[in-house]
This record gives structure tokens, C-alpha cells and sequence, in this order.
């Protein structure tokens, strides 16, 4: 038995009893989780504050406020997710009833990252929660305030056999991963992905990898350039561009790209003033060895905008690079940072190759116009998820399932995906035994021929 072997076997026993999947304690269980985040907002805030450097506003928009919305939606349709649902049953299983049961995989480990600490903390355990499993949540060692706050308001409100916050570094999350889970939910990098589902396939645990990888941003020569560059400065500048979904680099179509990139500059001036540091609240960089990773960036291309920064409060300012190549060092991996990189294309067919031969990244924005251009964009690029003449929004929506493809992730959440991905849906035909088909057994005459025909 591991390090965590007691808390698996007593978070085991607990969800053998059933108490989990009766729906009356989960819709109680995400009430009182409603309930705690509303009554502790204040306390939040100041973790997230002194982990991040987030305002106030940031910190409802992006983790509080989201997190709340997910609840709801989720108490609005739990009742009906939950129900055993009926469905066709084939001409071969004349007389029998289909149905689908939903139910929860047991013991569910999540391990959440630093970048929106509260919010990829609660929205999986939410998920969970309304699935019916136990939960051991191992938030990140990176920001430790919003950490300390999560695990003293679980111990709080709900029983460890039910859920548990377990705080440590690498050797933690190294030492949950050696223990055998009936579901793994990891967010993160790609590196660390590659390492959890090593892991969980040993026991052949299944998983859901929330990754990231470079998500492009596309302007084609058509799009509204004004409303472009606000939406992309706040979708990359936000968090300090520390956000999974971030548009990552741009590639600008280059009769527009001077105009574009004149645009994006009073655009970042109107959003978050021409001086961050003197407001003091631009959101910080999490730790010095990101930010030195980050500052290395800026030596690529040309500066077009920004590239100041303050050591001591780990402070980067919005930053443009632009006259940026494929095989610069800004462009061979995920920036998650204020740097933002800009390439011009001629040719949308060219730009389109270059993107498909790269790993598929999380997300895509394409700002056009052109329907035409929209779903050639669409049909010829494999990513995540994305936005047509936006960024970062296609987030918010309860109704659109958020995840990677290839190396950018596996599985969705939100909405009814958060319950999904938490959930085996068990397949259960019931038969009648008021007659019996003859034809499925070897000693009726003509057997074959009759089978043939019903098949066929």
C-alpha cells in the first residue's frame, strides 16, 4: 500500500455504501459547495491576490464567477443527466428494453494547475461531485495561498471519505499517481500530461488531459481590425497571458498587418494603461523560473510593443514581437505569458499548411468576415475548440464541451461534458420472457438464412 493507500481504502468504503450516487447528497454536496464559495469570496480573492497579483475584477470574471455559473447550470440539469435514459433496441432484440445508466467511476483524483488556481481547482471537482465519485484534489504547489484557502474550506464543509485537498509538490502528485484511481483529471503541460498517463496506464486508469500547445490566432485582410485587436489583446493579456486557451501567436494577413498591429497598440494602451507598472495591477508572473523563461523570449524578432519588466514583482508588460519566424525560439513551444509574437501570411492556403504541420493546438481564432473563409479554416485544421471573431469566449458557454485534440489534450468538461467525463455509461438491455426468438440458437432449422435476412 503507498503513501495514500489509507485515504484511497477509506474514500473507497465510503463510495461502496452508495450515499454518493443517491442524487439528493450530490445536488446537497454542490449546494454547499455554491454555498461555500459565496460565503469565502472575500478570502479567496486575497489568496488569489497574493498568489497572482489578480484584481478583483480578474478574479470573479475568470475563477469565482464562472466556477458559480458552472454550479448552477449543473443543479438546473442534474436530475435529468442522472436518469437512467431509454433507447432503440434493434430489430434482433425484438421484446427486449435498452437503456443507458449513468454511473459515476468511483475514486477520482484531479490535479489542477496554478495559472487559474480556484477555477481548473472546482469546475472538475463540481463535475465529480454531480457524477457521484469521491474525490482526492491535489491542487498546485505553485500558488499556495489559494491552495491553503481550497483545502481549509473542503476539510470545513465535506468528509475526507467524500472529498479530500491534498497539498505538496512534485513528490505528492508523483506519490497520488502510484496509487491506483478509477479516474484521472489532470490539467497541465504537455511534459507532465505525458507523465500522468504513463502512470494511469499501469492500472489502465482512464484519463481526461487538459493540455495546451501553441493555439494560433488568425486576422485574414476581411476582419473588422478594430474589434479584432481589443478582443485579442484581452484574450492573450488577460492573466497575463498565463491561460491555456490564449491566442499564442498571430498570423496577420500583411496588407493589414501594419494597420492591425497600430490598432492592437491603442487597443492594450485603452485595456491596461500605457504604464502596468504604475497601476500595480497587472497580474504577475507565478514564479521566477517562468518568468526567466519568459524574458528570454524577448530578444526574438523586433520589438514592436512593450518587452519592459520588473524582477522583483515578477512583472512583464504586454509585449509585441514582431517579424517573427517559424524557427525562432518564441515559437517552439506554448509561451503562457504577456508575450505576444506576430507573423504575416500572403497566403491563406500556405499558412493553413504551416499550421496543420504542427501539433494540433487547444485552440484557434480566426477573425473573417468571409463565411467561405470561416469554414475552410473550420474543415481544414484540426484543433480543440476556438472562436470566429473572438477569443477565449467559447469558454464561457456551459453548452460547449472544452478540451484538446491530439497533443493539446483528451476528453471535455463544462456543462453537461464535466458530468459526462466523470460518468461510464452503463449499457443494460432487459429482455422479455414472455417468448423466446429461436433463431439465435444453432439447432433451429434455417437459422443462418433467417438471421441473414434480419441483418441485412
Amino acid at each position: 500500500m503507498g503513501k495514500f493507500g489509507d485515504l484511497l481504502e477509506k474514500q473507497r468504503n465510503f463510495f461502496l455504501q452508495g450515499k454518493t450516487k443517491e442524487l439528493s447528497y450530490r445536488i446537497e454536496a454542490l449546494k454547499s459547495l455554491q454555498s461555500l464559495i459565496r460565503t469565502n469570496e472575500q478570502d479567496l480573492m486575497i489568496a488569489l491576490k497574493k498568489d497572482l497579483n489578480k484584481s478583483e475584477f480578474d478574479t470573479y470574471l475568470t475563477e469565482i464567477g464562472i466556477v458559480l455559473e458552472e454550479i448552477k447550470f449543473t443543479l438546473k440539469h442534474l436530475s435529468v443527466w442522472a436518469k437512467p435514459r431509454r433507447v432503440r433496441s434493434s430489430l434482433a432484440t425484438l421484446g427486449s428494453k435498452s437503456y443507458i445508466y449513468p454511473e459515476p467511476y468511483g475514486i477520482s483524483l484531479v490535479i489542477s494547475p496554478w495559472n487559474y488556481p480556484f477555477q481548473l481547482a472546482i469546475a472538475p471537482l463540481a463535475g465529480a461531485i454531480a457524477a457521484g465519485n469521491c474525490v482526492i484534489l491535489k491542487p498546485s504547489e505553485l500558488t499556495p495561498n489559494t491552495s491553503a484557502v481550497l483545502a481549509k474550506l473542503i476539510s470545513e464543509k465535506f468528509p475526507q471519505e467524500f472529498i479530500t485537498v491534498v497539498e505538496g509538490g512534485v513528490e505528492v502528485s508523483t506519490a497520488l499517481l502510484n496509487e491506483k484511481f478509477d479516474y484521472i483529471f489532470f490539467t497541465g503541460s504537455v511534459s507532465v500530461g505525458k507523465i500522468v498517463m504513463q502512470a494511469a496506464a499501469k492500472n489502465l486508469t482512464p484519463v481526461t488531459l487538459e493540455l495546451g500547445g501553441k493555439s494560433p490566432c488568425i486576422v485574414h485582410e476581411d476582419a473588422n481590425l478594430k474589434l479584432a485587436a481589443k478582443r485579442i489583446a484581452w484574450g492573450k493579456f488577460t492573466n497575463a497571458g498565463q491561460t491555456c486557451v490564449a491566442p499564442d501567436y498571430l498570423y496577420v494577413h500583411s496588407r493589414v498587418k501594419k494597420e492591425f498591429l497600430h490598432e492592437l497598440k491603442e487597443a492594450i494602451y485603452e485595456l491596461y494603461s500605457e504604464n502596468i507598472f504604475d497601476t500595480g495591477l497587472f497580474t504577475k508572473i507565478v514564479s521566477e523560473k517562468h518568468f526567466k523563461r519568459l524574458i528570454s523570449f524577448l530578444n526574438n524578432g523586433e520589438r514592436y510593443l512593450g518587452g519592459k519588466f520588473d524582477e522583483t514583482k515578477l512583472t512583464i508588460e504586454p509585449t509585441i514581437l514582431d517579424k517573427i519566424h517559424w524557427d525562432d525560439e518564441v515559437m517552439q513551444e506554448e509561451i503562457f505569458g504577456p508575450i505576444l509574437p506576430v507573423m504575416g501570411y500572403e497566403s491563406l492556403p500556405q499558412s493553413i499548411r504551416e499550421i496543420q504541420s504542427r501539433p494540433k493546438p487547444l485552440a484557434l481564432y480566426l477573425f473573417s468576415e468571409s463565411d467561405m473563409i470561416q469554414e475552410k479554416i473550420l474543415n481544414e485544421i484540426s484543433f480543440g475548440g476556438g472562436c470566429i471573431n473572438d477569443t477565449v469566449y467559447h469558454l464561457s458557454s456551459p453548452y460547449l464541451p472544452f478540451g484538446g485534440v491530439g497533443e493539446s489534450g483528451i476528453g471535455a468538461y463544462h456543462g453537461k461534458g464535466s458530468f459526462d467525463v466523470f460518468t461510464h455509461e452503463k449499457s443494460i438491455l432487459k429482455q422479455t420472457t414472455r417468448f423466446d426468438l429461436p433463431f439465435r440458437y444453432p439447432t433451429m432449422k434455417n437459422g443462418l438464412k433467417f438471421i441473414k435476412r434480419i441483418l441485412n
